[in-house]
């Protein structure tokens, strides 16, 4: 007759396996827990880039369509104004005696598409950056310090930015 085992015995047993369980399931899925999720990270879908933090207002998908030399430049971008209070748009590029301004106005609950049918690009004169670099500027709206970003260079190689071309 074989002899009986101690309970005790179990018990550590069925604790080692507990513990070895816990251990697979940590080990298994701890990268997710460590690790940030990709979806989690703004970003921009597309050949524009949308503009944080610049006051009220937002500045979404803009980007420069150029021709070669890159010496002009056409703005395209959607201002959106979600506030109850029209406001304004402050654009600026370059530097020193060449710094350059632009104003856009925003009507209140109301989006600006610059570079479509209801309204033209802005044209940008003396931007002098090539396509496929990028261009800093200021944007700053409301009562925001305003933010420089770099904003993307194109050119009219893509037949939909054709028809943007300064």
């Amino acid at each position: 007759m074989p002899s009986a085992v101690p309970g005790g015995s179990v018990k550590s047993r069925l604790i080692a396996s507990l513990a070895l369980g816990a251990l697979v399931v940590l080990g298994t899925t701890g990268c997710a827990m460590l690790s940030t999720q990709a979806t989690t990270i703004p970003y921009s879908p597309s050949d524009g880039v949308n503009i944080p933090d610049s006051g009220p207002l937002q500045v979404r998908n803009v980007l420069i369509v150029t021709d070669e030399e890159g010496v002009d430049g056409n703005l395209v971008a959607a201002i959106v104004n979600q506030t109850s209070e029209s406001e304004t748009l402050t654009i600026q590029w370059g530097e020193g005696s060449s710094k350059s301004t632009e104003k856009i106005r925003v009507p209140a609950n109301s989006t600006v598409s610059l570079g479509t049918e209801e309204n033209e690009p802005l044209l940008l004169e003396g931007i002098d950056t090539k396509p496929g670099a990028n261009l800093p500027m200021f944007f700053q709206s409301g009562d925001s310090d305003g933010i420089l970003f770099d904003v993307p260079v194109l050119d009219g190689s893509l037949d939909y930015y054709g028809d943007l071309l300064p």
